[in-house]
């Protein structure tokens, strides 16, 4: 069995990016840097996009040298994992790059993964604890959700001895919150109860209140937890966020509602009723990755804060007034577009099957029911579909005349008469491969002088709360 395709990654580097000037940010809120992209921005427009918008903590996921630092698939045993610790975590450290936290596997425990990896989880997180304790990187100490909270039946004994594992190492224990799942899941869902801006929808457990899925799902893991004898595990939030496309409810619009009353939140420290000091929230994701795979939804790939060229899809305040702003010395492929042609006719037998040949190869997303491009008509429906090819193809010579002479290049943006589908021009993949070639030189040297660190590094298991059971607060 190869374990490399777990879902995102195995491991995950929770890395605090070091500003170099006062920004106004927001203390404890970080976000996810995903690369399952086809143009990926060079690494120091990437760091400049969040030191400039007051992020001072990135979640990794990918084994790639543009995501500043590497993961590899699953490790199969302890000398691997001391390999990767040396290389990713050690090496780094005596670079004097803050990593904070390794989390070990990232929503392994699914159902929809039919126990697929129930047995190498645990393992795994044996084997990288171990590395880390070896190189001098883990602290072993103790520190100090709603009340009928319990671990699902079928992983009960997995989740005690992971948890147990991470608690006597000082461990932090990941979890993903996505209220938009749950309404994508359950048309009973209560849609005012994703947000937080108060609802009639609260729930109610003894003496606390909750008007919020974030809080209610919080809670019902400190519950779980306390219910096994784990009453002050530290927690992180590692992925929360609203997509802004590729479902009737993935849009700008919610997504702004969602993210700004959740920095809000963060901004005011408040916590939930069982626990009061808001654990670290990572959003998901700084930028869409039109590459992702599109399971459960197509709403998979338009996570982000950015778009895939860093330009801002929606204002939110993250602090002192101080707006999201786009992405700096981004270099794009020329300004020009392949469309349909304006003197081919929709009524031609290729059309249809020439749509469906680009949106084979290439994000095609936005074009399906309710989202930002299903309003076009068939030539715009064509035009963004063949555009989208030559894109993602970087323009290549002869890549818009693939479509039985029903397209044709042009140097007038489609998206210019407005509307909210964008016709994109992608990002150049030379400036990329600069900064790549960059990055591997500096990054070439020997990792096996990393010193001591005196302070913790910890890791956690990443898994969906809908691992849990009993009370259903929004999983």
């Amino acid at each position: 069995m190869d374990f490399g395709y777990m879902s995102s990654s195995i491991i995950v580097l929770f890395v605090f990016v070091i500003i170099g000037r006062q920004i106004t940010h927001v203390d404890g809120l970080g976000c996810n840097l995903g690369t399952q992209t086809t143009h990926f921005l060079p690494g120091d427009i990437i760091v400049n996009l969040m030191q400039e918008n007051g992020f001072d903590k990135v979640k990794l996921f990918e084994a790639d040298a543009r995501a500043l630092i590497g993961c590899p698939r699953w490790l199969r045993s302890p000398q691997l994992a001391q390999q990767w610790v040396s290389k990713n975590v050690s090496y780094y450290l005596s670079q004097k790059v803050d990593i904070r936290h390794v989390a070990v596997g990232n929503e392994p425990l699914l159902k929809s993964y039919n126990n697929s990896f129930t047995n190498v989880t645990f393992p795994a997180l044996q084997n990288v604890q171990a590395a880390l304790n070896d190189a001098g990187l883990s602290k072993t100490s103790y520190t100090g959700l709603p009340s009928g909270g319990i671990f699902r039946a079928d992983i009960q004994d997995l989740m005690i001895s992971t948890v147990k594992l991470l608690n006597d190492n000082g461990g932090t224990l990941t979890v993903n919150i996505y209220p938009f799942l749950s309404q994508f899941y359950d048309p009973n869902f209560p849609m005012d109860y994703a947000f937080f801006y108060g609802t009639p929808s609260a729930f109610v457990d003894g003496s606390a209140g909750y008007t919020n899925a974030l809080d209610g799902n919080l809670d019902t893991l400190v519950w779980s937890l306390e219910n096994n004898g784990f009453q002050s595990l530290p927690i992180v939030v590692g992925e929360v966020g609203w997509p802004t496309d590729g479902d009737p409810k993935a849009n700008p619009t919610l997504a702004r509602k969602f993210n700004r009353g959740l920095i809000n939140k963060i901004k005011q420290g408040k916590g939930t009723p069982k626990r009061q000091t808001l654990p670290d929230i990572y959003i998901f994701s700084l930028i869409d990755e039109d590459a992702k795979g599109i399971e459960p939804g197509n709403f998979e790939r338009h996570w982000g804060l950015f778009n895939l060229d860093g330009t801002v899809k929606y204002p939110v305040d993250l602090g002192g007034g101080k707006n999201l702003t786009g992405a700096k010395g981004v270099q794009y492929l020329p300004r020009q577009w392949c469309i349909m042609d304006p003197d081919a006719s929709v009524s031609d037998p290729n059309l249809d099957p020439s749509v469906k040949y680009a949106c084979t190869y290439v994000d095609c997303t936005s074009l399906s029911y309710g989202t930002s491009c299903s309003g076009l008509d068939a030539r715009g429906t064509a035009s963004y579909a063949f555009n989208k090819y030559f894109q993602t193809l970087n323009q290549q010579s002869g890549s818009c005349e693939q479509f039985h002479n029903l397209s044709v290049i042009t140097k007038t943006d489609p998206g210019s008469q407005g509307g909210s589908c964008r016709y994109e021009v992608m990002v150049d993949p030379n400036q990329a491969s600069v900064e790549q070639r960059q990055y591997d030189d500096k990054s070439s040297g020997d990792s096996s002088s990393a010193g001591k660190m005196s302070w913790p590094v910890l890791f956690g298991l990443v898994l969906l709360l809908r691992l849990l059971s009993g009370y259903n607060f929004g999983f």
